[in-house]
């Protein structure tokens, strides 16, 4: 078994459990934007979390003690995404990822927006028009240092 086999364990016992990614993250104890990304491969996850999990969605032992492994981060092809909704997100990097740098730098200096020390919040939005998707992000600057 490797992490790519507890991910898919992971969405095939969600899915027959019928459960949220929120309430599997109230199981965790963390957020559900954190705990969306950790069991689907991003994350490492404590021992204490992979077992509540573990219990939670009737994972075998071996796919606990993987939870609590450093992953492989970064699960997408190095080729533009087909998914249409990761696609849009690639779209909005293209398009406006160096208004974003510009600004950045503008308003920090040189330097990068981390995503080790990183927050994010995703919400439904009501609106007339059509709900919409509200992702807030929120990483520490990360200045380039001289020596």
């Amino acid at each position: 078994m490797n992490r790519n086999d507890v991910t898919e364990l992971i969405i095939a016992a969600k899915r027959k459990k019928k459960c949220s990614w929120a309430s599997l993250a109230e199981v965790m104890g963390q957020s559900k934007e954190w705990s969306t990304a950790a069991l689907l491969g991003q994350m490492t996850l404590t021992e204490e979390q992979a077992k509540r999990v573990g219990e939670y969605l009737a994972l075998p032992a071996e796919a606990v003690e993987l939870l609590q492994e450093t992953p492989y981060k970064g699960s997408l092809p190095t080729s533009v995404p087909t998914d249409p909704l990761i696609y849009r997100f690639y779209e909005l990097i293209n398009v406006y990822g160096t208004t974003f740098k510009a600004l950045i730098h503008e308003e920090f200096g040189d330097g990068i927006m981390s995503a080790i020390d990183f927050k994010m919040d995703l919400q439904r939005e009501p609106n007339p028009a059509g709900d919409r998707v509200s992702i807030t992000m929120s990483g520490k600057f990360l200045p380039y240092k001289t020596y």
